[in-house]
């Protein structure tokens, strides 16, 4: 379990890394449709395995880079698998996420919770990353409205990077609150996404 909880720990440090940009250099490199707590929505076109189909959830965007966590690609692999040590978890049915092609060994926790909590780092409006520790109080503390989704690695671009591929035409936005992270089906969460930026036509469907 320390294990898991340091490399948790390790992304919460990563992210803090980039909160710590001044907002007016984020504004800089930013897109203007880009920020934390978006979602980007791939592009029909988008041909990289990693990517194709997807729908991620901004988690930090800054002029350190962008980091993001893949919704729609739920695994076969147990939480309690992953985290024996916390036995709290047997018999439990939540399943691993593939948060993306980076760091795929390290396991990133994503809750909805009812006010800030030790070891989170709020992304917005009740939505945190934390570690292994905000699970465990979640198990034995439940509240009607908290959850937890686990992802095993995470999306990153480089910074620039995010803003060349959206220039390309690889990425929709659809802005913070379009829908709650933790309430959707994987298995249409991309076509419902595409829908709502096709209304205005902000995404090409051309392959």
């Amino acid at each position: 379990m320390m294990h898991s909880i340091a490399r948790c720990v390790f992304l919460l440090g990563f992210v803090g890394a980039l909160f710590s940009v001044p907002a007016q250099a984020q504004q800089e490199f930013a897109p203007s449709s880009v920020e934390k707590g978006v979602f980007l929505v791939a592009s029909p076109r988008m041909d990289d395995p990693n990517f194709r189909q997807t729908v991620l959830f901004i988690i930090e965007h800054g002029r350190g880079g962008t980091v993001g966590l893949i919704l729609n690609r739920p695994t076969d692999v147990l939480v309690s698998e992953v985290l024996p040590d916390l036995p709290l978890l047997k018999g439990m049915s939540h399943r691993i996420y593939t948060g993306g092609p980076v760091e795929r060994r390290l396991m990133v926790l994503l809750f909805r919770l009812q006010g800030p909590y030790p070891d989170a780092r709020l992304i917005l409006n009740g939505i945190y990353v934390g570690t292994p520790r905000v699970l465990e109080r979640i198990i034995t503390q439940p509240k009607p409205t908290e959850a937890f989704r686990t992802f095993a690695g995470f999306a990153g671009w480089a910074p620039g990077q995010l803003e060349l591929e959206m220039r390309e035409g690889a990425w929709g936005v659809l802005p913070k609150n379009a829908f709650d992270p933790f309430d959707n089906d994987p298995s249409t969460l991309w076509q419902d996404s595409l829908t709502r930026l096709q209304a205005p036509r902000s995404i090409s469907t051309e392959r």
